[in-house]
């Protein structure tokens, strides 16, 4: 297998992010399971924070190891920054958004226009928390295409092979993670909203994987990671307050669950010895 091949196989480990967003556009037959599947999605995003958060601090911890400061100081400062704008700017960008919107149009008279209104915004919040969680998703698998491409370059083959199956199959559950809030609020997407997402996130594992073969930079890999970080943890917040107010017990059984399903395809790699 080469580099080509490499990087081909890098996109499909991505793209297998697809096969759960359909699930997206049939009807959850109850409330019950609309909340649970909003407990699936935060149990597996549960899950990805501590893989992303512990990958992430590794380097800190190698330099500190090798007692390289002035590599340890750029490492730190990138670290905070990404994660300091993963989770703040998915809070004042979407506001200041808000913001600028409104002073772009008028509000339209009666209660009808109040009700209609209130409806396409919930739809418009809940597409936007799972895009929100597309572009964390795509931010961790960017740097897992950079894991790809960066072991191929070495001419670790072998390894690269094993980490594409590993992710592929690891990246098929973060599908449900994307669709989990849109099934537990009774939201269909679009096809081409699922598209998007798709695309959005697993599309960055290709991504990385063609940089990974060319580049070979600590910095953007830990980057990547605390951004993701930061923006999962904003999301986290928003489903767990979600998930409480509609039934804590259920949300925290579809939590279990989702999180015992990211572990296990994560268990695969190590099995596999990637």
């Amino acid at each position: 297998m080469d580099v080509a091949q490499t990087v081909a196989l890098g996109a499909i480990a991505g793209l297998t992010i697809f096969l759960g967003l359909p699930f997206a556009r049939m009807q959850a037959r109850g409330r019950g399971a609309r909340v649970f599947m909003g407990g699936v999605s935060a149990g597996i995003l549960v899950f990805l924070l501590f893989d992303i958060l512990s990958h992430a601090t590794a380097p800190l911890e190698t330099a500190i190891g090798n007692r390289s400061w002035s590599d340890l100081a750029g490492l730190a400062i990138v670290y905070a920054a990404g994660l300091g704008v993963g989770l703040l700017g998915l809070v004042y960008v979407p506001r200041w958004v808000r913001r600028a919107r409104a002073g772009n149009r008028g509000v339209g008279p009666g209660a009808m226009a109040v009700v209609e209104g209130s409806e396409q915004a919930i739809r418009a919040e809940t597409l936007g928390l799972g895009m929100t969680i597309a572009i964390g998703i795509g931010l961790h698998n960017f740097s897992e295409g950079l894991a790809i491409g960066q072991s191929a370059a070495s001419g670790a083959m072998s390894l690269a092979a094993l980490l594409i199956i590993g992710f592929g199959l690891h990246n098929a559950t973060e599908g449900f993670g994307i669709i989990g809030p849109l099934v537990a609020r009774d939201v269909r997407p679009s096809w081409r909203w699922l598209v998007a997402v798709g695309l959005i996130g697993g599309g960055p594992t290709f991504l990385g994987t063609v940089v990974g073969t060319a580049i070979d930079s600590q910095i953007l890999f830990v980057a990547c990671l605390a951004l993701a970080a930061g923006a999962i943890i904003n999301v986290l917040g928003e489903l767990i307050v979600a998930g409480r107010r509609a039934s804590w017990d259920l949300t925290l059984w579809g939590l279990f669950a989702g999180f015992l399903v990211a572990l296990t395809t994560d268990l695969v790699l190590v099995a596999a010895g990637a």
